[in-house]
């Protein structure tokens, strides 16, 4: 039903407000909605957010976004987490009425006395809606200043018209017809579920002994634990650990996915399950339960979470096939179906059928959870949520974060639009994207303006820069500037990015041209690695992802979605964007990011800044300075820039405002 003032499509909004909008601590986000009244009599709005508590936070005033277009939004910032709502108010302002009244009508000698005198009335009116403390006293000024005949009309006015005044009333307005949004969900989440940067490496490699005609020893969570002092020391904060349960021996992958395993063969993590136990248990070549406590407990003590591989699905030896075979589909001749994604087949792994016992199923599935955060996990990668019932994570989910609100859901889906969003919606905090495929000026910024205006109130990316699955040929083919591109577009695009382990060697061949599968994946089999002797000679990238990380740690703006904005540019190779954030004093951080695409050739452009984005006025210039290089430069309106990406292949300036003087070429 239409209020007296019509207020309309507020926002941000999930499922018609059936389901909650989402936000973190600290995270500024804006609430809008179209308000208008009939007539020409000023109209106004104003947000009320109210905490899990019930109590209201500061009143906010909403603005026009845009002249003429009935569309009025403010930023809000949530302050703790737990289950907020906001509600929209708007309300016919008879101040504002009256002071574009008196503007036009007492400097043409028009009714003065009478608009004078009305504008006594309105004030006399407001001041008994404004606190003592709070500057009654400065309003009834005016009151008398407005019915003083010894003072000029122009004197009485500007009277009403003090900045002082205007700050009062402000923030005590004089409010009638008001009419309201009914309350509309917000689920506020800690900070991990917007902001991190994530690091994945298979524990089996680290420490893993081959030799030549010898059967392979697998590193262990003991020696994986001795990799985490060098991981933290890159600035990651999450460390992702692939499933580290027991793997089944039926149908068990050998090297490069290959159909017949040698008896020394490791076999894949998310074949799950053997007569060692499912998912609830812990390879034995891994170590046991108390190892995996010490591994958690090590990352703790460089200040990092663990996260675990949730995959739910089965080896045909997991404890579950005997026990509950009801929870797998059968075929025509009696055999379990195993799982495909066409021409990929993957006999080692059976999906689970979630109709014949969904309750079951569920219960299952939440014991399992809770025993690993039990054990202090509280973020899980979910492996192919797509593939399970939505309905099925909305329950699981909904169950955990009632009881534990702290714990994070990553959803690994790659699979349509409707889908990702709608999981993101039932439940999940953060979700994989199409970052990978988007490689283009056109394609990053139609795609990260969609993450970052249009769905960033229910979906939070988490741009992963390759994955164990996911070799992209802009990275086979583009050799390490290609991976310096990209870790920069990933750092600085999104609050929460990822690294695979091997990215920072730059590790790129591919099982077979046209192919994204590595070549001896390490899906399959053991891959240590000489990180030392990489970095000994120059060629690991980990100090590259030390100073991203870095950055993001001490630049407010880096660890914010909704605030991305892009430049134009002259050329299709060169990409330009900003990010600006309110700092805890009251300042602003501004971030400016300018890269070529192109890792084979030297791209120059002409990078034009939209200035109001960076809280500049258009003909300011401003020192800026890049943190990959140290250099400092003064950029304006209009910049000329050369990207070498044998050299340099990005500027990340942070912005040191200063007085306008005139712009120069970088």
């Amino acid at each position: 039903m239409i209020g007296r003032i019509p207020v309309l499509d507020p926002g941000p909004l999930v499922d018609c407000g059936r389901r909650p909008a989402k936000a973190v601590v600290g995270e500024a986000f804006e609430v809008s909605a179209t308000v208008f009244r009939e007539g020409h009599d000023a109209v106004a709005a104003n947000v009320v957010l109210r905490d899990p508590a019930g109590r209201c936070g500061p009143w906010t005033p909403l603005r026009e976004l845009a002249p003429g277009t009935d569309r009025w939004g403010a930023e809000v910032t949530p302050t703790a987490e737990g289950r907020w709502t906001f509600t929209v108010e708007a309300w016919s302002d008879p101040l504002g009425t009256w002071r574009h009244a008196a503007h036009v009508k007492i400097p043409a000698g028009i009714d003065t006395d009478l608009v004078l005198t009305e504008g006594a009335a309105l004030h006399e009116r407001a001041a008994a809606g404004v606190p003592k403390k709070d500057g009654r006293a400065v309003v009834l000024d005016v009151v008398d200043a407005l019915r003083d005949p010894a003072r000029s009309a122009a004197d009485r006015l500007a009277a009403a018209l003090e900045p002082e005044v205007l700050a009062v009333l402000g923030r005590h307005p004089l409010r009638e017809l008001v009419s309201a949004t009914r309350p509309l969900p917000l689920q506020v989440e800690r900070r991990r579920a917007l902001f991190g940067s994530w690091y994945e490496f298979f524990p089996r490699s680290e420490g893993a002994v081959l030799k030549p005609g010898e059967p392979p020893v697998s590193g262990t969570l003991r020696t994986a634990a001795e990799r985490l002092p060098a991981v933290a020391a890159m600035g990651f904060d999450v460390v992702y650990l692939p499933p580290i349960h027991p793997i089944g021996r039926a149908y068990r992958k050998g090297p490069n996915n290959t159909l017949s395993a040698g008896p020394y063969d490791v076999g894949s993590p998310w074949a799950i399950g053997s007569p060692d136990g499912g998912h609830d248990a812990v390879h034995p070549d891994l170590g046991t339960l108390d190892d995996f406590d010490a591994f958690v407990e090590r990352a703790r003590e460089l200040r990092m979470e663990v996260a675990l591989d949730f995959a739910l699905q089965c080896s045909p030896d997991h404890p579950w096939v005997a026990k509950h075979p009801q929870w797998f589909h059968h075929r025509a001749d009696g055999s379990i179906a195993y799982a495909e994604n066409p021409p990929k087949k993957y006999q080692d792994i059976y999906p689970l059928a979630f109709d014949a016992d969904f309750r079951g199923l569920t219960k299952e599935t939440l014991r399992v959870l809770r025993h690993w955060m039990d054990h202090g996990v509280r973020i899980f990668r979910v492996d192919n949520p797509h593939t399970k019932p939505v309905v099925f994570w909305e329950k699981v989910i909904g169950e955990v974060n009632r009881t534990d609100p702290d714990v994070i859901f990553l959803a690994e889906a790659f699979t349509r639009p409707a889908m990702m969003r709608t999981l993101a919606e039932v439940g999940f905090q953060q979700s994989y994207t199409y970052f990978t495929w988007r490689n283009s000026k056109d394609e990053l910024t139609d795609y990260l303006t969609e993450l970052s205006q249009e769905t960033a109130h229910v979906l939070r990316p988490n741009l992963f820069v390759n994955t164990p699955d996911i070799l992209h040929a802009y990275l086979q083919h583009g050799g390490r500037a290609a991976f310096e591109v990209r870790a920069v577009l990933a750092a600085t695009l999104s609050p929460s990015w990822g690294v695979y382990s091997g990215f920072e060697l730059c590790e790129r061949t591919p099982y077979r041209e046209g192919s994204e599968e590595y070549l001896n994946s390490e899906k399959y089999e053991l891959r240590p690695r000489d990180w030392a002797g990489a970095e000994a000679q120059g060629r690991s990238l980990a100090p590259l992802l030390t100073t991203l990380n870095r950055l993001r740690r001490r630049h407010p703006a880096l660890q914010q979605l909704r605030n991305l904005r892009f430049h134009r540019t002259d050329n299709e190779a060169v990409v330009a964007y900003s990010k600006r954030a309110r700092t805890a004093d009251g300042g602003h951080d501004t971030v400016l990011v300018v890269v070529n695409l192109d890792p084979h050739h030297t791209r120059e452009a002409t990078v034009s800044l939209d200035m109001p984005e960076l809280g500049l006025e258009w003909h300011e210039s401003t020192p800026v300075r890049d943190a990959l290089t140290g250099e400092t430069y003064h950029w304006g309106r209009d910049n000329y820039v050369r990207l070498d990406p044998a050299t340099v292949p990005a500027h990340v300036f942070s912005l040191r405002p200063s007085s306008p003087i005139g712009g120069s070429p970088n």
